[in-house]
């Protein structure tokens, strides 16, 4: 049998101060006080191991949001063959939405960590709880999303002027080696943005949930993080896109399995990212090796 995570609780230990019962908030001296942990380049293969064994522990849950997650790609899919000027604009609707969707996910890791048991009904509902500060996260990345939107048409109408090409003529661009410079072009626009959101993102909503923090302190040690930590956070969003690319074969069925599974890893890298103050902790801080 394989032993228990490094930070899994002790069956029937008592429920810290901050559980997803009380509500705790921290308040403005102790969101200063938090730290960043140091992470390595193996930390990323960590927190896919112990979202593989949330996923498992909860099954149910992870069919559900693996479903909605499918049902997205779907959209991605149909837009580009109907519209394909439109693609970066539902993509990044697609980013927008997913973190959010994940949410649940990151409940119930959360409720996991704490030796409680996940429930879905919970997790669908989880946000509620923490509506202002998700309102202005939602706020800040929606405006990412419709500048992102704006300069991908931008960048299609620049190189063809003729008119928006078709999904044959989308894909016969891209690989055709006389336009290098559109496909140059639109992978930046596309990477600078999608890094902003992944930025922003990628720590801000499991806190906001784990501790009711404002949308503003979230972001900014979200962007801490990557800053901090630039190295293993580019080998992480770059580990996420390869295999949500490999996911997308056939049809988009492997993000039934893959989407619930980045969203419990994603937990763990926020829980193996920041540390808050000893004096309050929301869940027992995770070590850095497996036990």
């Amino acid at each position: 049998m394989a032993a228990p995570l490094a930070h899994d609780p002790v069956p029937g230990a008592s429920v810290p101060p901050n559980t997803p019962e009380s509500g705790h908030a921290p308040d403005s001296a102790e969101a200063s006080r938090l730290r960043l942990a140091p992470l390595h380049f193996s930390d990323p293969w960590r927190w896919l191991a112990r979202g593989a064994a949330d996923l498992i522990a909860a099954p149910g849950i992870a069919l559900f949001y693996g479903v909605c997650f499918w049902g997205m790609a779907l959209l991605l899919g149909w837009v580009f063959r109907s519209n394909p000027e439109y693609t970066m604009s539902i993509a990044s609707g697609c980013l927008l939405l997913g973190p959010f969707l994940a949410m649940g996910l990151y409940d119930a890791s959360r409720r996991r960590e704490l030796g409680l048991k996940p429930e879905l009904g919970r997790s669908i509902v989880c946000w509620d709880q923490h509506m202002g500060s998700m309102a202005m996260l939602v706020l800040v990345l929606m405006v990412l999303e419709l500048i992102w939107g704006r300069a991908s048409l931008v960048v299609f109408a620049v190189f063809f002027n003729t008119g928006m090409p078709s999904t044959t003529g989308v894909i016969q661009a891209v690989f055709n080696p006389e336009n290098w410079e559109f496909v140059a072009v639109y992978t930046v626009v596309g990477g600078i943005f999608a890094s902003l959101v992944f930025s922003i993102a990628v720590v801000s909503i499991p806190m906001i949930l784990d501790r009711d923090t404002d949308a503003i302190t979230a972001a900014i040690t979200s962007i801490r993080v990557v800053l901090g930590h630039t190295g293993v956070m580019l080998f992480w969003g770059a580990l996420i896109t390869v295999m949500v690319a490999l996911a997308l074969w056939p049809w988009g069925l492997g993000l039934v399995l893959l989407g619930p599974w980045l969203g419990h890893a994603t937990w763990h890298a926020y829980r193996g990212a920041v540390r808050w103050p000893a004096s309050s902790p929301a869940s027992p801080e995770p070590t850095s090796t497996q036990a």
